[in-house]
């Protein structure tokens, strides 16, 4: 088995597909209307619209109800992002700092309330986990 995507529902696919490629530098392929994907190098963030659900099972997913789940990207320098983002970015949840793991994290949301976390290893133990 292998991890290889997560996939957020939105009601407004254009305005977040349009974020996540501002916020990350990632271009998005567009599938259709209604899919859009961004690829890196270790996984893909899919964004689908609200009319894909019913694909699924209809009822199954709610666009802008998320609060248990962080979406995650390693940056080689949070806070140099961080200063990018100022002015672009609405909803820090917080400034940089450094987690106890080892990670120096910045939180923010994105326009329909989903916590991203963007994040730089710091300490020999965590540089070394994510070794690339």
């Amino acid at each position: 088995m292998d991890f290889v995507s997560i996939r957020i529902i939105t009601g407004d696919i254009a305005r977040l597909v349009e974020f996540y490629e501002q916020a990350t530098g990632v271009p998005a392929t567009w599938s259709n209307t209604d899919f859009a994907e961004l690829k890196t190098p270790s996984a893909t963030l899919a964004i689908g619209s609200t009319r894909t659900v019913p694909l699924f099972a209809p009822g199954s997913s709610h666009p802008a109800d998320n609060r248990s789940v962080i979406i995650e990207f390693l940056v080689d320098d949070v806070d140099r992002v961080h200063q990018d983002l100022t002015g672009f970015v609405t909803d820090f949840v917080n400034e940089p700092t450094t987690m106890p793991w080892g990670n120096r994290s910045l939180l923010f949301r994105d326009p329909d309330g989903n916590l991203v976390n963007f994040f730089t290893p710091v300490t020999a133990a965590a540089v070394e986990k994510f070794a690339r």
